[in-house]
């Protein structure tokens, strides 16, 4: 049983990502110079998280990608996947059965969040 694209998106503003894009396929979210979507299609969420290709490397000692990888035309923010004929773009997808699960991926791909402390 894996987190629904809800439950990611919830752990991801908890972790200090803001969602700056919201399309019928994903929701974009970025934390200074990181950008990942959460995959709304992924049902069952085994590809609820889809992160940029250049962080495969790195991914990889972190958690077992649900797949190769995920095309969609609404990942603007990732590279054009060349191989195929349309315009679509392409990430690397995980899926996560736990919260701790996913904030542990979240902290050791791009460190713990710092949250704006508000003076008011």
């Amino acid at each position: 049983m894996y987190l629904r694209p809800d439950e990611v998106a919830r752990v991801l503003e908890k972790a200090g990502f803001t969602m700056d894009v919201v399309t019928q396929k994903a929701y974009g979210y970025r934390r200074g110079d990181n950008y990942v979507y959460v995959n709304r299609e992924a049902r069952m969420g085994r590809t609820a998280l889809v992160i940029h290709p250049a962080l495969k490397e790195r991914s990889n000692s972190l958690a077992e990608p649900a797949s190769e990888i995920k095309t969609c035309d609404h990942y603007e923010q990732f590279p054009l996947y060349l191989a195929g004929d349309a315009q679509q773009h392409y990430g690397i997808p995980h899926g996560f059965s736990s919260r701790m699960a996913l904030e542990r991926f979240l902290n050791g791909l791009f460190g713990e969040a710092h949250p704006q402390m508000s003076h008011g």
